[in-house]
């Protein structure tokens, strides 16, 4: 004999109904079937508001039951041609009783725990009065049998416990002269002793299909449902969860109880000591392999078996220095919730026995802190202990599995994993077992957690990455395109799953947590909604993503001004704007102390020698133990480029534009031509070399005209190149009367840095320095001779994004 247990989304149309109904002909083939059904999806929760409805005198009780009556005659219907006068009939009359009832609530005002179980009973009622009468009516053998006369337990109204010893006999009795292929029994619902309608509480369906295959001792109690088995973890919340094979009853109890809807945790009980299997199964995919529960269950190579959650938990902590040493203060504390009947979900004790955190149902929070502060208020008043503080807006995550207990490290794991994502931990619980390790978070980070932590145990070694790009510009177009043409060999080869979840340029952005499609994303941008800086940093931090990064590809003031912001979400910034690092030292400190605390990287190598390693290589001197004594370099593409493109024959101005029109400059050449943007250059690099000064430090020895420096806009500025022409020939011939080349230079020298244009000889290092290139050379205590020189292209959209993408692909290997 087969039990099979149908829940709500399986029964929750006349389509899927029937899905049903093909699964149990296929199993009455083979032997008789009893099915346990649940109430129509949805039935049960629309039950519950009409009834509070009425006791509250809402007069629309009436409407909601009106509508509870279509649903199920609109399901009689579709589901058959043409219904039976038994089947309308008895639908008919249970609705009328459950009006009545309605109406009886509605009269004296009252909703008992006992009136709710009875009220509550109609949705079983009417759902395998249905499916059964559909069965009859298409010529199927089958019966309904009504599970109240089977399972008897006691008055305890809304979570009854069942009298096994009645209820077995009963079964065993009824099961032994049942003749039909198919038996329909109504799960959830069940009678006293004294013929009173009770419920097996939350999931009591479940409950019912166990208890009779505990009854009958079947081969294995297989509960369908809307997925196919026990999943990793949530896959509403991680798209990479997947179902479980096998697991322990102790593991499915443990998941269950964590927050994992399958499978109700008492459904365990009957069947666990007589080692029945529970098999779950897919209504909808009835071939999918689901997960078998058992005593025979194997782990493989991972110990942790599923990550689950609890939500909408309240963090309940009595504490203060009268506990200590003093015994019955956990007992008084329990007494009282037990009184309360409060469910503890999560108990943690430090062992200075100072204080004592519990974990509840958040909605029970204050009815658990005016009994408690009155059981604790002799010692409140005298100030042994505080009051109890409560804080809401949390849920617990845990890790399950059976073999946890044999490996090393898992909870430094668990809690590393989260802290790198600024997933904080208010309070820790773990039996001695060693089957679950709790934490308790901040509700608006369990999503993130989950995939964090699923990951970390569950994926094959893939981290994914979050990208949020603002400023798409040229740079950021290309940025764009290069990972797009990446993804796969980053996913392949690095084991980085790179995604681009945000995107802003000045005018609009556009955001999708799962990933924006890179075929289409400039049509998508256009019809972006209207860009805002604030905005863009609440949708970042609103999507709470793992391992985010914020990368910045503008030359704005404001946009550098939000990176603290990030970083204190623990959000990495990858830097191509050179402002925030070359702010004042207070700032630029505070961004690598942020940087610290919140294990968010901050990478910036495309400030200075856009793709070139500068930044890198310099780092890893210093971590070597190195120290740089001197620097020298050209570090401005847009400079070199002009000077070795300027002689006799042309002029400054059609250089200038020229460099701007092939984006070598910045949108203001100002910036570039005034030497400020190679003094933040050299200011980052002393700073990285250990030395704190400040823009106003640097001797910026400017080779622009007097009214060049004074120009107001960059119109204003053009029109000066032309009027001031003879100016900067004068600049050429002087280099070229002595075979020198211009070179604009960045030094530092012993704590002291400048820039300015200078006349470079032959056979120096820089005199054969072509096109946009830069270079940069390091003398330190290792090179104090010959320095170790880095040269090539330093500006350019293509090599600034590459530069930006190495600093990400950094951030995806740490």
């Amino acid at each position: 004999m087969n039990v099979l247990k149908f829940g709500g989304t399986s029964v929750g149309s006349s389509k899927i109904i029937n899905k049903v109904i093909g699964i149990l002909e296929k199993y009455a083939q083979q032997e008789a079937v009893i099915c346990v059904v649940s109430a129509v999806g949805g039935i049960t929760d629309k039950l519950l508001f009409a009834g509070r409805q009425a006791q509250s005198k809402d007069a629309q009780y009436t409407e909601t039951f009106e509508a509870i009556k279509g649903i199920h005659f609109d399901i009689i219907k579709e589901l058959n041609e043409k219904p039976s006068e038994i089947l309308l009939d008895t639908v008919q009359n249970i609705l009328d009783d459950f009006k009545s009832l309605l109406d009886g609530i509605y009269l004296i005002n009252e909703l008992s725990p006992k009136t709710s179980d009875k009220l509550l009973s109609y949705g079983e009622k009417l759902s395998s009065f249905i499916i059964a009468e559909t069965l009859i009516n298409r010529g199927i053998s089958a019966a309904r049998k009504n599970t109240q006369e089977l399972i008897i337990t006691n008055s305890n109204f809304t979570k009854a416990e069942v009298d096994y010893s009645i209820s077995n006999q009963l079964i065993r009795d009824y099961f032994k002269t049942s003749e039909e292929s198919i038996t329909i029994l109504p799960g959830f619902i069940a009678r006293s002793r004294h013929g009173e309608d009770t419920t097996l509480g939350r999931g009591g369906s479940d409950f019912t299909a166990a208890i009779v295959a505990a009854a009958l001792q079947v081969k294995t109690l297989e509960i369908w449902t809307d997925v196919s088995g026990m999943f990793t973890t949530n896959p509403k919340l991680v798209k990479q969860a997947y179902p479980i094979k096998s697991i322990s009853y102790q593991e499915a109890m443990e998941l269950s109880h964590f927050g994992a809807k399958v499978l109700y945790p008492p459904t365990v009980q009957p069947v666990l000591d007589l080692n029945i299997p529970i098999h779950i199964k897919n209504t909808m995919d009835p071939e999918a392999e689901g997960t078998i529960i058992s005593n025979e269950a194997t782990n493989g190579s991972k110990p942790v078996k599923g990550i689950s959650n609890i939500g909408n938990i309240a963090l309940l902590t009595l504490q203060g220095s009268g506990m200590i040493g003093i015994p019955g203060f956990s007992k008084r504390l329990f007494e009282t919730l037990s009184q309360e009947k409060i469910n503890v979900i999560l108990i943690t004790q430090a062992s200075s026995e100072h204080s004592i955190c519990l974990g509840i149902e958040a909605h029970e929070a204050e009815r658990a802190k005016i009994a408690i502060d009155h059981t604790f208020e002799y010692e409140i008043a005298w100030h042994k202990i505080e009051p109890l503080t409560v804080e809401t807006g949390l849920s617990i995550v845990a890790l399950v599995g059976d073999n946890m207990k044999n490996h090393q490290g898992l909870s430094g794991k668990m809690f590393s994993a989260l802290g790198r994502n600024n997933v904080n931990i208010r309070a820790i619980a773990q039996g001695a077992s060693e089957k679950n390790i709790s934490v308790v978070i901040a509700e608006r980070d369990v999503k993130k957690a989950l995939n964090t932590l699923h990951e970390q145990f569950f994926e094959t070694k893939t981290k994914q990455l979050n990208v949020f790009i603002t400023g798409v510009g040229n740079v950021g177009e290309r940025l764009v395109e290069q990972i797009k043409a990446q993804k796969k060999y980053l996913k392949d080869n690095l084991k980085i799953n790179l995604r681009i979840a945000g995107l802003s340029n000045s005018r609009t952005m556009i955001f999708d947590e799962d990933g924006l499609d890179l075929n289409n994303w400039k049509n998508q941008l256009a019809s972006g909604e209207k860009a805002s800086l604030n905005g863009f940093f609440d949708t970042v931090k609103k999507l709470n993503l793992r391992n985010s990064i914020f990368v910045d590809i503008t030359a704005n003031a404001d946009v550098a001004a939000t990176y603290p912001d990030y970083l204190r979400e623990s959000i990495g910034v990858v830097a191509c704007n050179k402002i925030a690092c070359s702010s004042d030292i207070e700032h630029y400190n505070l961004l690598k102390r942020l940087s610290l605390k919140y294990n968010a990287p901050f990478l910036f190598e495309t400030n200075v020698g856009a793709g070139l390693p500068v930044i890198d290589t310099l780092n890893n001197l210093i971590a070597s133990g190195d120290k740089i004594t001197s620097i020298q370099a050209v570090l401005s593409g847009s400079l070199n480029f002009v000077f070795n493109h300027f002689n006799a024959e042309t002029r400054f101005y059609d250089v200038v534009k020229q460099a701007a029109a092939e984006g070598y400059t910045e949108p203001d050449p100002r910036i570039d031509l005034s030497g400020v943007d190679v003094a933040r250059k050299i200011l980052i690099l002393a700073r990285e070399a250990g030395v704190e000064m400040n823009l106003e430090d640097i001797e910026n020895k400017s080779f622009l005209s007097a009214s060049g420096l004074k120009s107001d806009s960059v119109e204003d500025f053009y029109e000066t190149l032309i009027k001031d022409e003879a100016h900067y020939q004068k600049l050429y011939a002087s280099a070229a009367s002595k075979n020198c080349q211009l070179k604009y230079v960045a030094k530092f020298d012993h704590g002291k840095a400048s820039v300015g244009l200078e006349e470079i000889p032959q056979g120096h290092p820089f005199y054969n320095l072509e096109g946009k290139d830069n270079i940069v050379m390091f003398y330190t205590i290792r090179y104090p001779e010959q320095p170790m020189i880095i040269k090539g292209a330093g500006a350019g959209a293509d090599v600034t994004a590459s530069g930006l993408f190495a600093d990400i692909i950094r951030i995806g290997n740490n």
